[in-house]
Order: C-alpha cells, then sequence, then structure tokens
C-alpha cells in the first residue's frame, strides 16, 4: 500500500511563489512506485485547496481561476487518522478526500517555515518531514538563531536589533546604529529569507533608507556589519538531531554584493522564461574553495544544524571575508529552495533519494514520539470545583 504524503506550500508569505515552484519541483521527483502525492496549495488567505490542477505549474498563472476548478478542504482528525477532507462539508455522502499518512511541507518564510505550521501539524498529530516547532521558529529569527550559534561556539557577525519604537525617532537609531558599527552595513528583517527587505548601508542617508525597507516587511530588523571583500559558500546537511551529514559546498557567483531575490529565482531562469528556483541560480558547484576550507565548512554546518536540534535537510549559508580568511555562518534556512537537491547530487544523493529519505525521517521521528508519555492517569479533576473566586487554586483554611 502505498504512503500517501500530502504536499503542502503556498502560505501567507513573501516567498510564496518560491514555495509554488519548489513543491511542484518536488513533486515531480517522489517515488509514484512508493508514495500517493496530494497536493495541497495554502492560499494567502490561509485556506487550503487541492484538485488535480493544484499540481500543475502552469495553472498559478491564473490563480482565481486555479482556484474556481480546485477543491476547499481543511485537515481533520478522527479516530486516531488525519484525513483530508472538502469544506464546506457534503450533506449527503461522504466529504473525504484521502487520509494522510505524512505531511511535506515546502513552505518558505513567515508564518509557514517559522514553526507556525509544523505546530498545526504537530497538533495534529500528524507526521511531517523537517524541523519541528522550535528548530523552525528559532532558525527563522536571525538574532536567536546567531545567539544560540555563539553559545555553541559557531563564529557569527555581531549584531544589533531594532524594533517599531526604536524606529519612532530614525535619527537618534540612526546615532545608535554608528556608535556601533563603521560602515558600510547590513540591513534585514530578523524574520524573513530570499534576500527579501535586505539592503547595504554605506552612508547615514543609505542607512535610512534601508531601515525603512526592512520596517516594510518586519517589525524588528537586524543590522550588522558588511564583509567588504565577501566570499559567500552554502553547504546543506541531512539528518536528524542524533546524526547528520554535509552535502558539496556551493559558491553562489557574483556574491560580492548581496545575492538579490531576482538574482536567486529570476535570472536564473530557463532560456523559454521559466524559473527553476534555486536550481538555476548562478553557481559554482564544487565552491572554488581549498580542501580544509570545504571540510571546516561542512563540519561547521552539521555542528550548527545539531546544535538547533533540526530534522530533514537545512541549507546553511556561510561568509569569508576574503581580507582576513575567517568564516562567518550566517543563516540557516530550514526548508531550503527546491530543498538544495543540487547540493546533494554531486555526493552520491539523487533528488528522489534525498526525498525519501526526508519523508523517512518524519516517520521515524513519529514513531519515537509514540514511545513518550505525555499523560498519566490522575482523579484530580475529580474534586475541583470553581464555584469560589480563587478557582482551582482552592481556599486557605
Amino acid at each position: 500500500m502505498k504512503i500517501k504524503v500530502a504536499v503542502i506550500f503556498g502560505g501567507k508569505s513573501v516567498e510564496h511563489e518560491i514555495s509554488v515552484i519548489s513543491a511542484l519541483q518536488a513533486c515531480e521527483y517522489m517515488d509514484r512506485e512508493k508514495y500517493e502525492i496530494i497536493p495541497l496549495y495554502l492560499t494567502k488567505d490561509n485556506e487550503f485547496y487541492t484538485g488535480e490542477e493544484i499540481g500543475k505549474i502552469e495553472a498559478y498563472r491564473d490563480i482565481p481561476g486555479l482556484l474556481k476548478n480546485s477543491t476547499r478542504a481543511i485537515l481533520l482528525r478522527d479516530q486516531g487518522r488525519v484525513s483530508l477532507v472538502r469544506y464546506p462539508m457534503k450533506k449527503f455522502g461522504s466529504s473525504l478526500i484521502s487520509e494522510i499518512d505524512v505531511a511535506f511541507p515546502i513552505v518558505h518564510g513567515t508564518n509557514v517555515e517559522d514553526g507556525a505550521l509544523q505546530g498545526y501539524l504537530q497538533t495534529l498529530g500528524l507526521p511531517y518531514v523537517g524541523c519541528d516547532v522550535l528548530s523552525s521558529a528559532v532558525g527563522m529569527n536571525k538574532y536567536v538563531m546567531k545567539t544560540v550559534f555563539k553559545d555553541n561556539g559557531i563564529p557569527v557577525l555581531d549584531c544589533r536589533v531594532y524594533n517599531l519604537v526604536d524606529f519612532e525617532d530614525p535619527q537618534e537609531l540612526m546615532d545608535r546604529v554608528e556608535e556601533s558599527f563603521a560602515y558600510p552595513v547590513i540591513v534585514k528583517p530578523i524574520n524573513l529569507g530570499s534576500s527579501v527587505g535586505i539592503s547595504k548601508a554605506g552612508s547615514r542617508e543609505k542607512l535610512e533608507d534601508a531601515l525603512n525597507l526592512a520596517f516594510t516587511f518586519s517589525q524588528k530588523v537586524l543590522v550588522e556589519p558588511a564583509i567588504e571583500e565577501l566570499k559567500e559558500i552554502n553547504c546543506a546537511v541531512l539528518g536528524d538531531e542524533l546524526e547528520a551529514q554535509a552535502s558539496e559546498c556551493e559558491e553562489p557567483l557574483n556574491a560580492d554584493e548581496i545575492l538579490s531575490y531576482e538574482d536567486k529565482y529570476i535570472g536564473g531562469g530557463s532560456k523559454d522564461g521559466g524559473s527553476k528556483g534555486m536550481a538555476g541560480a548562478s553557481r559554482a558547484i564544487p565552491a572554488r574553495i581549498s580542501r580544509e576550507t570545504r571540510e571546516t565548512i561542512r563540519q561547521m554546518a552539521v555542528k550548527a544544524f545539531l546544535s538547533l536540534g533540526c530534522s530533514g535537510v537545512a541549507r546553511i549559508d556561510f561568509m569569508i571575508d576574503q581580507k582576513t580568511g575567517r568564516i562567518y555562518l550566517n543563516e540557516i534556512n530550514t526548508i531550503p529552495g527546491s530543498l538544495a537537491f543540487y547540493l546533494w547530487e554531486p555526493v552520491g544523493v539523487p533528488y528522489r533519494e534525498l526525498l525519501d529519505r526526508l519523508i523517512s525521517l518524519a516517520l521515524k521521528r513519529s514513531r519515537e514520539n509514540e514511545k513518550l508519555m505525555f499523560s498519566f492517569e490522575t482523579n484530580v479533576l475529580a474534586g475541583v470545583s470553581l464555584g469560589g473566586a480563587k478557582g482551582a487554586k482552592g481556599s486557605k483554611r
């Protein structure tokens, strides 16, 4: 019997469209002999839709039309199983679309990659691929992430975090930035990926523009010094919090400046105009670094993955200061674009095998969680009365 996999993508995120590309690309490579694939699209209004057209990338050129020809659905737990059912439910007959064995979130950005969707799936008791709630949330918050890595001896750049209250007086805020760092600096929203809202500022005027942009996307922004002679290196890690392995390293080209959203997803499109997602970006694989540097980065990537308690596959991005030779961990992507398959094929892990191993890790975690005790028998409710103002704490006599 085939394993029924709900591939969840989309969501209320600025990286919504990239999620669609990553997910439908993964669906093309999954083993149809082993898995029954149910594409489950989450709209920007947080509504689930499924159907034959949901799995076709061409249909997303007209999303309103796509939704009219698709079935709105909800996930429902009943009698120990999670099912996908049509919504609104039929008055007569069955509303069941399919039972679900495991969810495969291929989502990017806030509201979906940051632990929110993972928490929903965990509450349903539905096994899911990838990081759990905590590691997803920490991996998305650039400041908390840096703090955890620093505490584990992983080198990161110093930074400062500012919120909307700080930005009520932009001049005073910029004074504080200038007291902390010399120009140039990098300004970024604290919880976004794909280079959205990130900019480099080499002057006070540019700093104000950068802050305005970053605060457009997030209530908190992070400022850190810019590395002027930058070499960016990325490495993926596959496994769980007990055991993990590193992929080949890549070097994004033209990355002496910030690699923009367009550089990552649009500039690398195919000749006929179609985007290949991160797989189409300009890069050198393997990265143009020494063997010693490669091994240092791969070991550091595994250490970072384990220190956050990650599961599934993550891509860890590093920066090399070519003036000093120092290596810094920049950030972790807990659900990388196209799941970083292009980093695994050079080390002998084809895309289909990568997807298979990710689903196996999800089912393994589910089996291990079933062994844990989350409740115990107690009669504490038998003697509780809420009639008094002191409630369950009871009264003192």
